[in-house]
C-alpha cells in the first residue's frame, strides 16, 4: 500500500477537486452573508499559508483564533494546520484572565481575531508578550483608524498580497495540528493538542451511518462553535463528504438560526440542549416547521428527555443525543438503534434514545468501581468511566508527566456511568457531582431532567448537601420559567412514581437564574458555594 499520510490539507484538497462548486455560506459579525466554494476556499487557504509564512510562521508554532463561526475561521483550519503550525481556537466565552493564561501557556506567536472581539482583545494584548501580531478578521475598511494593537492589519489584506500558488508539506501525520483548552471549571484550563491523524481519524469516524450520517446530498449548519473542540468536527467531516457548509457567525439567536435553516435547505445541525430549548420555543410560539431539517445531534451537557420527546413528536427531528469531551475529539458515543431495537414500544426505544449512547469507531469504553475492577454492562451497575482510542489524548498539552493522563492505557473521563447489554452508555454524574446518600449513590442529572420536564420549570441542578443521617441528600435548584408559577411542594410532587422515594430531593431553592461554565454547563463548583452551610428543615 502506498505510505500516504493522513494530513488535514487533504480533505480540502479533496473537497476542492471533486466538490468544486459544493458552497460554504457565512453570516459575517460585520454583517451580511458570505458566499463561495470549496474551490475558493481551498485558494484562499493556501494565500493564508503563504502570508503565515512569510510572516515566520514554522512548525509547531501556535496561531490564535478568538472568531466566530464564519468562513475566515475555516480557512484559518486549514491554513494553519496545513502548512506545520498548530490552529488554537480560543473560547472568546472565557474569564479575562482564563484568556490570558491561555494565550500565554500556549505562547500564541499570532492571534486572528473577529471584529466583535476588538474591545476584548485591546484589554488582552497588554498581557500577552508572545504574540508578535494580531490580525483582525476583516477588510481594510473596517479598520479602526486608531487602535491600542500593535501591528494591526486585516486579513484580506494579508491573503491579497499572495498568489496562492502553494503546494502543502507532505507532513508526519503524527504532527501536532490543532489545540482546545478545556474549560477550567475546577482549575486552570488545560490544553488537548490534536494531531493530523487524530483528526482524521474522528473525521472518519464521526461520518459514519451511527453517527452524523452526513453526505454530499447533506446541507449542515454548525451551531457548536468552532472555538471550542473544532465545533465537534464538523469543519474536517463537511470537507470530506462534500457538504454544503452553512456557518452562522455570532447570530445565534432562534430567529436568525430558523432562517439560515430554511434559505439555505439545511439538512442536519448540531448544538447544544439551550440552543435547541431557545429554538423549540421559537418554533412553538409562532406554529412554524422546517422545511428540509430532518436530524440534529444534541451534545456537550445531558439531552433533558422532554427536549429529545418534543423535537422528534412536534417537528418531526431525529435529534440524536451524543457524549464526548475535549480529550475524545470530541465524540465518544452517538445515542442509535440497532436492528433489533425497531420493533419495540416506542417507550421503549425512547429510553434508549436518551442514554449517551454506543461508542463510534475509535473508542473503546469501560466502568469500574472504586478499586479500579471492571464492572458488569448491565444497566444497573455504574462506575467511573473510562474510554481509550487513537483520537483519544493521552496527555496536556505542556505537561511535564508525558502520559499522566492514562492509567493502563485507559483516559479517565471523571464521568459516572452504566453500561447496557447492547452497549449503550448511560452519564448518570460527573463523579465530583454524584450525591451518596446512605452509602447509595443518587443520580443528579436524572433528577435535573425530571425536573425540566415540569411545564414550569425552566433549568434545574441538583446538588448534595451534607446531612446528619444520611450524610448528603439532593438539593433541588430551579429556575421558574417566566409567568409560570409552582411551589416547592408542588415540584416535588411531581418525581412522584418516577423515581426510587429514597432518590426524591429533600428541598427546593427557586433562583432567578443558575451559573454556567463559557461552554454553557452547569457550573455546580459555584452551586456549591452559594449553598455552602445549608441545612435541610
Amino acid at each position: 500500500m502506498m505510505p500516504t499520510p493522513l494530513r488535514i490539507a487533504g480533505l480540502i484538497e479533496h473537497a476542492a477537486k471533486w466538490h468544486a462548486d459544493t458552497e460554504i455560506v457565512s453570516r459575517l459579525p460585520e454583517g451580511g452573508l458570505h458566499r463561495y466554494t470549496y474551490a475558493a476556499a481551498h485558494h484562499r487557504a493556501k494565500q493564508l499559508a503563504q502570508a503565515l509564512i512569510k510572516l515566520g510562521i514554522t512548525d509547531g508554532d501556535r496561531v490564535g483564533t478568538l472568531a466566530w463561526n464564519t468562513h475566515r475561521h475555516f480557512e484559518l483550519y486549514y491554513g494553519v494546520s496545513g502548512l506545520g503550525a498548530v490552529c488554537h481556537t480560543i473560547n472568546p466565552r472565557l474569564f479575562v484572565e482564563q484568556l490570558i493564561y491561555i494565550i500565554n501557556h500556549a505562547q500564541d506567536r499570532l492571534l486572528f481575531f473577529d471584529l466583535t472581539f476588538l474591545p476584548l482583545v485591546e484589554k488582552l494584548a497588554p498581557h500577552c508578550p508572545t504574540v508578535e501580531k494580531w490580525v483582525l478578521l476583516t477588510g481594510p475598511e473596517h479598520l479602526p483608524a486608531a487602535s491600542a494593537l500593535p501591528g494591526l492589519t486585516d486579513y484580506e489584506s494579508l491573503l491579497a498580497a499572495e498568489t496562492g500558488d502553494y503546494e502543502w508539506p507532505v507532513l508526519d501525520e503524527n504532527t501536532a495540528s490543532s489545540l482546545c483548552y478545556t474549560s477550567g471549571t475546577t482549575d486552570e484550563p488545560k490544553g488537548v493538542l490534536y494531531s493530523h491523524r487524530s483528526t482524521l481519524l474522528h473525521s472518519y469516524a464521526a461520518s459514519l451511518p451511527d453517527c452524523f450520517n452526513c453526505g454530499a446530498r447533506d446541507v449542515i449548519l454548525a451551531v457548536v462553535p468552532m472555538f471550542h473542540v473544532n465545533a465537534w468536527g464538523i469543519p474536517y467531516l463537511a470537507p470530506l463528504n462534500g457538504c454544503k457548509l452553512v456557518l452562522p457567525g455570532p447570530a445565534l439567536d432562534a430567529a436568525s438560526l430558523y432562517e439560515l435553516f430554511e434559505s439555505e435547505k439545511v439538512t442536519f445541525s448540531a448544538g447544544v440542549p439551550t440552543i435547541w430549548f431557545g429554538l423549540l420555543t421559537f418554533m412553538r410560539e409562532g406554529k412554524r416547521r422546517f422545511s428540509t431539517l430532518r436530524k440534529m445531534i444534541v451534545g456537550g451537557a445531558s439531552c433533558p428527555p422532554a427536549l429529545l420527546r418534543a423535537f422528534d413528536e412536534e417537528l418531526g427531528i431525529e435529534i440524536r443525543h451524543a457524549w464526548g469531551m475535549s480529550e475524545t475529539s470530541p465524540l465518544g458515543t452517538v445515542s442509535t438503534l440497532k436492528g433489533k431495537h425497531l420493533e419495540l414500544p416506542e417507550d421503549a426505544k425512547f429510553f434508549l434514545k436518551i442514554k449517551q449512547g454506543r461508542v463510534i469507531f475509535g473508542v473503546d469504553m469501560e466502568i469500574v468501581d472504586e478499586a479500579g475492577q471492571p464492572l458488569p454492562h448491565d444497566g444497573v451497575a455504574f462506575g467511573d468511566l473510562l474510554v481509550r482510542g487513537p483520537f483519544i489524548a493521552s496527555d496536556y498539552f505542556g505537561s511535564v508527566q508525558p502520559g499522566a493522563l492514562t492509567a493502563s492505557g485507559w483516559f479517565k473521563t471523571g464521568d459516572v456511568a452504566t453500561i447496557d447489554p447492547d452497549g449503550f452508555m448511560n452519564i448518570t454524574d460527573r463523579s465530583k457531582d454524584v450525591i451518596k446518600s446512605g452509602g447509595e449513590w443518587i443520580s443528579s442529572i436524572d433528577l435535573e431532567n425530571l425536573a425540566i420536564a415540569h411545564p414550569a420549570i425552566a433549568e434545574a441542578a441538583v446538588i448534595g448537601v451534607p446531612h446528619p443521617k444520611w450524610s448528603e441528600r439532593p438539593l433541588l435548584v430551579a429556575v421558574r420559567k417566566p409567568g409560570f408559577e409552582v411551589s416547592a411542594e408542588e415540584l416535588l410532587a411531581f418525581f412522584d412514581g418516577k423515581i426510587a422515594t429514597w432518590w426524591r430531593p429533600d428541598a427546593v431553592e427557586f433562583v432567578t437564574q443558575l451559573p454556567h461554565t463559557a461552554t454553557g454547563k452547569l457550573l455546580k463548583t459555584q452551586l456549591r458555594k452559594d449553598f455552602a452551610g445549608y441545612e435541610l428543615g
